[in-house]
């Protein structure tokens, strides 16, 4: 068997979602990405609690979209996997770009980061390559990137406030997962970094959320 595998490039289309409208009112820019087995627009609804005039709230859509089991009926979708992961994430980056430049987002709101679970990888490299100003960056029940440093976050002013939210029930953090994701987190961010565990699973902590866009 001779086969090779060529790589080539081409434009392609992705949707991303949004809640509620920006204007001179809004306070806060959220930028949310999902974890696996979500669609952005049913992510939007752990943000509609937020008040509509102060909070707009961004969510990117994972391009590589599947079937979830066991019945096969609802469609989920995933960010990166160990399969080609440098391209890949090199992809989502320009997404990114696209959605950012679309949506013109000016430096006079607060800029809100968020990743939950699987969107934890993502939305931090994103960070740490675009050097984005942000006013909070929200590490939620996901892992934090092994090749970060911190000197890919030497950029950012004091201001910056960094949270890192899990549930001490989640059934993909044992505690000794969590130790480690805090340690990794502590290093990147020192000061800055706030720890919220939350009794609950691996679901979103729309409470914690609405307490950080005050």
């Amino acid at each position: 068997m001779n086969s090779t595998e060529k790589e080539i490039s081409y434009t392609a289309t992705n949707s991303y979602s949004t809640l509620n409208t920006l204007s001179n009112q809004t306070k806060n820019i959220w930028f949310v990405c999902h974890g696996m087995g979500y669609l952005s627009r049913y992510f939007l609804r752990y943000f509609s609690s937020l008040s509509p005039e102060e909070n707009y709230v961004i969510a990117p859509q994972a391009q590589s979209k599947y079937y979830i089991a066991p019945k096969m009926k609802h469609v989920g979708a995933s960010w990166l996997t160990k399969e080609n992961t440098l391209k890949e994430t090199e992809n989502v980056m320009r997404y990114f770009d696209a959605i950012f430049n679309t949506e013109k987002i000016t430096p006079d709101k607060n800029l809100m980061l968020l990743g939950y679970s699987q969107g934890v990888s993502v939305v931090m490299r994103y960070m740490a390559k675009r050097q984005l100003s942000c006013q909070r960056l929200i590490i939620h029940s996901g892992g934090i990137p092994k090749e970060l440093t911190p000197k890919d976050f030497e950029y950012l002013n004091l201001k910056t406030k960094v949270n890192l939210v899990y549930g001490t029930q989640d059934e993909y953090l044992d505690h000794n997962r969590i130790e480690q994701e805090e340690l990794k987190a502590k290093a990147l961010f020192g000061d800055r970094l706030s720890l919220h565990p939350f009794e609950g699973k691996h679901e979103v902590n729309s409470s914690l959320i609405k307490v950080f866009s005050e």
